[in-house]
């Protein structure tokens, strides 16, 4: 599995560093779910921000790039969607699709929430010009670690980071 180090060692030293649970236990709380671990510490190492100038991330303890909003907001437009567009349960319950990022390309990241304790999350990429929703069978770090190695995960950073991975703070 992917660490925080890992995807450091090329995206760069994060600037953000929140420490305060506060923030996402409220968050979990109110979804009803507990977040992957490496996906929080990235949020709390990073903040809302925008990688290769394409994915943004957010995260719950800020009010501009507010994580809980984009995932009430996007949950809300997805349930007003054309019906042929979503083929994959959004919400937040077992196995439904919650969102928590979004490309400058128009790509929507999703995590799949486990059905049960024993099974792992997934990521899922709703590719906008297919249409269609792709599961990466891999933690939110192997993804986020993929992506910016330049790998195909749905979403490609190879023309929107020609000279290598890089971020720029949202805010």
């Amino acid at each position: 599995m992917a660490s925080l180090d890992d995807i450091r060692a090329l995206l760069g030293e994060p600037r953000f560093g929140w420490s305060d649970p506060a923030p996402w236990h409220r968050l979990e709380g109110e979804l009803g779910i507990v977040l992957p671990d490496d996906f929080r510490e990235f949020c709390d190492a990073y903040g809302p921000v925008r990688i290769n100038n394409q994915v943004h991330t957010a995260h719950p303890g800020v009010a501009h790039g507010n994580l809980g909003r984009l995932i009430r907001a996007d949950i809300e437009a997805w349930a007003h969607a054309p019906e042929e567009m979503v083929t994959q349960p959004v919400g937040t319950g077992p196995g439904e699709l919650f969102p928590w990022g979004s490309a400058a390309s128009g790509e929507t990241m999703f995590f799949r929430v486990p059905k049960d304790a024993s099974e792992a999350w997934s990521v899922f990429v709703h590719e906008s010009d297919e249409g269609e929703f792709l599961e990466y069978a891999m933690s939110f770090g192997d993804w986020m670690l993929a992506y910016v190695r330049g790998e195909d995960v749905g979403v490609c950073s190879r023309n929107f980071a020609p000279e290598g991975p890089f971020f720029q703070p949202i805010g």
